[in-house]
């Protein structure tokens, strides 16, 4: 039986294979008017009979090569109707280099005919002409379309797209640009590799082929722009369909992922670049939504650090499981103005309380307490980079250790349901002033959990992706800058997370346990930062190594070369959620852990850096420079 579908697959490159021939007669022929005409300026209009045998024995074999110079340089592979800046160049370069071929073989002297050289005034001319007569036809066009497409010149020129992706997605971003005209992007064919879709029309388009076929069908089919409608595709599936794009030099947009459309943040209408975020996505998260709105609905909820990356996002979420009251508490004004502005235009009929304070204040933090009277509190607070807090050592320890116990007891102390500390992979075998005090912060959370009835439990993963103060934002603003990017290592790496990812299985790590566990969230593979820093210049559209150089800086105090998520002597087990671990955790005796917390809280009221080191390192088993300031 004859697949119906076979014509309508065909159609389409059936055409623009009769435009593309069209293009290359019209071109032929222009050619040699412009080689006639050369003869005729060059003499006034009166060649001799020789000149004249002269021009017709050379006017084919110039043609032709003019023709197949030009066919080389790809200017056969654009639509006159997009005739822009880059394809008159290309027009150009290409004429350009077939008079310069035609002036070396004349200045060789082989182009004696009928006993007269080809004059050399001839060739110039001939060069201007063809260049004048090839580019006139396709501005014409281009004005013709655009006059045709706008109903005024402010409105975009459109461009031809590919969509890949026959699924849902790619039929909500077809129906939404259909309604969208104004974006001027028309989609002209889909691409799947679902083999039972394969040259199938759905909706007014066919499905050309799979993803392998995307090079070819970007040339035959004119296409200006590929999107990527496919929100769930693995990171390396997206990483080589962008790879293929940038060799074809084609426009690349995307679908926001799942993680953006589940937050309401963005519309499937708002297709953007491909990021970093795309290329390091994974999995979506399977979250037990009805067990995390068993511990925050009408509840009232509390999140320190409200302002910070994590924190921000922490709200965000939370919002989507209608707590009681959020309480966004937060030391510095603008960031906790910025995210209380944000969430007062969501829909949910949430109560929202901006609330400065520093979480070392305990006097100001107990009032707080005792008039909102938390159920749930999400500690997100604390100095986070590495190489300031090997310079600020008191503030690392009174910020992330003794606020952290001020937070913790007072949740305790006012009966708090579940207090949930967000960690870092730092606090494993911790080579920083800033990883011995998150490791510390967890062991005072492991104390507490053994003698309150609050549930406490710390959650700890490793860097997110473009937080405030992390290396891309730093590496954006050196390549606005023209670089040099400065990466520590060649061979550094580190584990990576994307900030949504990561608060969604903060937000489950929280209905599981009794409490005094350390959760580990699974980070996939490590990632080298030097791919990271590459990637990034080559979404910028430059050429690292070329375009903007890459500086190596070496590691700088406090830095490990490579990220753990484990000591040795945790076990890991799984939970029932397969990106969540659960180490066993390493508690520190508590009068020992009473005692080291005295010494701290005396080293850092003096300021004795090289002491509160070596009290870290006594407590915890750290290896930090005692010596070590920068």
């Amino acid at each position: 039986m004859s697949n119906l579908s076979e014509p309508t697959f065909m159609a389409p490159s059936i055409k623009i294979g009769w435009l593309r021939l069209l293009q290359v007669i019209l071109d032929a022929f222009l050619v040699g008017l412009a080689f006639a005409c050369s003869y005729l300026i060059r003499f006034d209009g009166h060649p001799s009979n020789s000149f004249i045998a002269q021009l017709f024995t050379l006017a084919v074999p110039i043609v032709l090569a003019k023709i197949i110079i030009c066919w080389s340089f790809g200017v056969y592979r654009r639509l006159w109707r997009y005739t822009g800046l880059t394809e008159v160049m290309e027009l150009g370069l290409s004429l350009l280099i077939a008079s310069s071929i035609l002036l070396a073989i004349r200045l060789l002297g082989l182009l004696n005919i009928y006993g007269q050289q080809l004059s050399l005034g001839i060739i110039l001319i001939d060069c201007g002409l063809s260049f004048l007569l090839l580019v006139s036809p396709r501005i014409l066009r281009r004005l013709q379309t655009e006059h045709k497409q706008r109903r005024h010149w402010r409105q975009p020129v459109r461009r031809r797209a590919l969509l890949i992706g026959a699924g849902d997605a790619g039929q909500l971003v077809l129906r939404e640009l259909n309604q969208r005209p104004d974006l001027g992007v028309d989609v002209v064919g889909m691409l799947d590799d679902d083999p039972e879709k394969m040259r199938k029309r759905i909706g007014p388009l066919t499905v050309f082929g799979t993803t392998h076929d995307l090079a070819r069908l970007v040339e035959t089919l004119f296409i200006d722009q590929v999107i990527i409608a496919m929100p769930s595709a693995p990171a390396s599936e997206i990483r080589r369909i962008v790879d293929v794009c940038r060799e074809v030099e084609v426009e690349t947009r995307i679908l926001p992922g799942l993680f953006e459309l589940i937050n309401g943040r963005v519309s499937v209408s708002q297709l953007r670049d491909v990021s970093l975020e795309d290329l390091l996505g994974r999995e979506p998260v399977k979250l037990d939504t009805a067990s995390i709105a068993g511990y925050l609905e009408n509840k009232c909820v509390l999140v320190t650090g409200a302002g910070g990356s994590i924190g921000s996002e922490l709200c965000r979420q939370i919002v989507r499981y209608q707590p009681r009251r959020l309480v966004l508490l937060g030391k510095g004004e603008n960031s906790i103005f910025s995210i209380y502005q944000e969430l007062q235009g969501r829909p949910e009929p949430v109560e929202f309380l901006p609330v400065i304070a520093d979480i070392r204040d305990e006097n100001r933090l107990e009032n707080i307490f005792k008039e909102l009277r938390p159920d749930v509190v999400f500690h997100a607070a604390a100095h986070k980079h590495v190489p300031l807090m090997e310079a600020n050592v008191c503030e690392a320890v009174t910020n992330n250790i003794f606020g952290t116990q001020v937070i913790a007891q007072l949740s305790s102390r006012y009966g708090v349901n579940t207090f949930i500390l967000v960690s870092s992979d730092k606090a494993v075998n911790p080579t920083s002033v800033m990883g011995a005090s998150k490791r510390i912060a967890e062991l005072i959370v492991q104390d507490l959990a053994l003698k309150s009835k609050t549930k406490y439990v710390a959650v700890r993963f490793g860097n997110v992706l473009a937080s405030r103060g992390s290396v891309v934002p730093i590496w954006r603003q050196q390549i606005a800058n023209g670089g040099p990017v400065t990466v520590t290592h060649p061979e550094a790496t580190r584990y990576f997370m994307l900030i949504p990812e990561a608060v969604q299985l903060i937000l489950q790590a929280a209905t599981l346990g009794a409490g005094g566990e350390i959760f580990v969230l699974d980070m996939g593979s490590p990632v080298k930062i030097l791919d990271l820093a590459n990637d990034l210049i080559k979404f910028s559209g430059l050429r690292p190594g070329q375009d903007i150089q890459i500086e190596f800086t070496g590691l700088r105090p406090g830095e490990k070369l490579y990220e753990e998520l484990l000591t040795a002597s945790e076990a890991l087990s799984k939970t029932s959620y397969e990106k969540i671990l659960v180490g066993k955790p390493d508690p520190l005796e508590s009068g020992l852990l009473k005692q080291s917390l005295e010494q701290l809280h005396e080293y850092s009221q003096i300021g004795n850096e090289i002491a509160i080191r070596s009290c870290l390192n006594n407590a915890i088993g750290s290896n930090l420079l005692v010596g070590n300031k920068s």
